[in-house]
């Protein structure tokens, strides 16, 4: 099938941008992965970055950009938000927490979705927050499955390590005591795309006077239960 739209320069751009959905890539990975010329894939990418559409992560390494989030949040259809949506709403009202969903972009992690306690103390985290990936249950949800080197980099600021990943990976689901914020826990759990890959963090988050210092003991089946939900829903529409 020929994926050609007629205008050259928007074929290779796109190729770009899919090529980065797979996760980062270096300057080799890009000429390798869409068969384009080093000096014209570097000069896309380079382009493509001036307007946001593609970043860097901590290596130099090629990643997609905010403005791809913001340009699918503004389009109203984003798959992931309307499919989970509903399941955060049931998960706060469960919980009795605020329940949020995070995905990585960069060197970031985004909140894309959120919903709130009905009433009492909470955790706020308004939709469209950028914070940082060195702390908080669903920071090191989206770093557990990171590649090796992503991961060293990304470990090298973090308030967690190695050895709280490897259990992460090996359990299904994250927790944090005061990393992001004292007075304040977490719980997270893995969403997956269709390609199994890891795409974004369901996570709920409130004060450690409910949560205690083992939040996971209260809550990791519904966070995870949650996550689940939205990955099974994700892979029944994507066929």
């Amino acid at each position: 099938m020929d994926n050609s739209s007629g205008v050259g320069v928007i074929d290779k751009a796109a190729l770009v941008l899919a090529a980065l959905e797979a996760g980062p890539q270096t300057l080799a990975d890009l000429v390798t992965s869409t068969g384009i010329s080093r000096p014209t894939a570097h000069r896309l990418a380079t382009a493509l970055e001036h307007h946001r559409l593609v970043s860097r992560d901590l290596q130099g390494r090629f990643v997609l950009g905010p403005r791809c989030l913001e340009l699918a949040n503004a389009t109203g259809q984003d798959l992931l938000i309307s499919v989970a949506d509903p399941i955060l709403r049931a998960l706060a009202d469960s919980t009795g927490e605020s329940a949020q969903l995070y995905r990585k972009q960069g060197t970031q992690r985004i909140c894309v979705a959120a919903a709130e306690r009905a009433s009492g103390l909470r955790d706020s985290v308004p939709i469209g927050a950028a914070l940082a990936m060195n702390a908080g249950s669903a920071a090191q949800i989206l770093m557990a499955w990171d590649d090796a080197d992503s991961l060293q980099a990304g470990l090298a600021e973090a308030a967690f390590d190695a050895r709280i990943l490897s259990a992460v990976r090996r359990r299904g689901w994250a927790q944090s005591v005061g990393e992001r914020e004292s007075g304040v826990g977490s719980v997270s759990a893995p969403v997956r795309g269709p390609n199994g890959k890891v795409i974004a963090a369901v996570s709920i988050s409130g004060p450690l006077e409910r949560l205690t210092r083992a939040p996971g003991r209260l809550h990791a089946s519904a966070v995870t239960r949650a996550a689940k939900q939205v990955t099974v829903l994700l892979a029944e529409h994507s066929q």
